[in-house]
């Protein structure tokens, strides 16, 4: 036994070990009661949009609050269904799962290509998407509908779609993360006597699920929330996607709070699933990504 550890015994005091363990136990109780409360905070709205959707009018816009529907209804959800809510869940189902391949596939094609493929200006195209990061979309937004127009594919669902394939974060972050692929991978199976089309499908695709995932989360939940781009680009009641739908069920003098928040709750919940699904994967996107990257 050190004779540290016997002056302590001496002293009265707990030992190094103990005392480590006693700050660790602290620090571990704080930091569970900080991610509660931080949990109880970001869960609170979606609480709110749920409970609101069985709430009637004059009880969803009282003060004081009532935090629970103490007398629930259904009126709120049969006043929703009373609109094109299939056809409005239908359209954003199809633009954002459509949009959603489209983008990862495009993105792991040209993220692979600027990683491991040497060609003249391939820095300089990194750099225009990196650069193209930086710009928001409402930038570029007057020319594309000018271009759209002139295609005839305003109030259309390509005119929705195609636009957003070649999105350059999705670039950004298959061109990272496929600079973690070994490059002997790549080298035995051209050994093998692969074509460039069979290594990428067989073998460069499984090792870019993680970001894939990750991607994917970030393509689905953005084409469902764009609401400002689906906006202009859409004319007619059938065209509409669910979040601009349920925007227009607020009047200009009243607005039925219950049945928008019926409907929020309902557009809530594929995006809810899509990140369920892919959680796995884009944990592990991300944590590659921030370890390799």
């Amino acid at each position: 036994m050190s004779s540290s550890i016997q002056a302590n015994m001496k002293a009265g005091l707990p030992s190094p070990k103990v005392r480590k363990k006693r700050e660790w136990s602290i620090g571990k109780i704080i930091s569970n009661f900080l991610l509660i409360l931080s949990t109880l905070f970001f869960i609170f709205p979606f609480y709110w949009i749920i409970t609101g959707a069985f709430k009637k009018q004059t009880v969803a816009t009282a003060i004081p609050p009532e935090w629970f529907p103490l007398h629930p209804t259904l009126q709120n959800l049969s006043d929703l269904f009373k609109n094109p809510v299939w056809r409005w869940t239908f359209n954003s189902f199809l633009i954002s799962f459509v949009e959603m391949i489209a983008v990862c596939l495009v993105a792991s094609l040209a993220g692979y290509v600027l990683a491991k493929k040497v060609f003249p200006g391939r820095k300089l195209i990194f750099g225009m998407f990196v650069a193209a990061m930086a710009l928001p979309k409402q930038v570029i937004l007057v020319p594309l509908f000018t271009m759209l127009a002139d295609f005839g594919w305003v109030n259309t669902y390509h005119g929705l779609i195609l636009p957003a394939i070649g999105w350059p974060f999705g670039v950004f972050l298959m061109k990272q993360f496929s600079q973690t692929i070994p490059s002997e991978v790549m080298e035995a199976s051209r050994i093998d006597g692969c074509s460039e089309i069979r290594m990428f499908s067989t073998i460069i695709l499984p090792l870019l699920t993680p970001a894939l995932g990750a991607l994917a989360i970030f393509t689905f939940i953005g084409s469902w929330n764009d609401y400002f781009s689906q906006l202009i680009m859409t004319r007619s009641t059938s065209m509409m996607t669910l979040p601009l739908g349920i925007a227009t069920l607020q009047g200009e003098f009243t607005t039925n709070y219950g049945v928008m928040m019926a409907g929020a709750a309902l557009a809530s919940v594929p995006m809810i699933a899509i990140f369920l699904l892919f959680q796995k994967a884009f944990t592990q996107g991300i944590t590659m990504g921030a370890v390799k990257g």
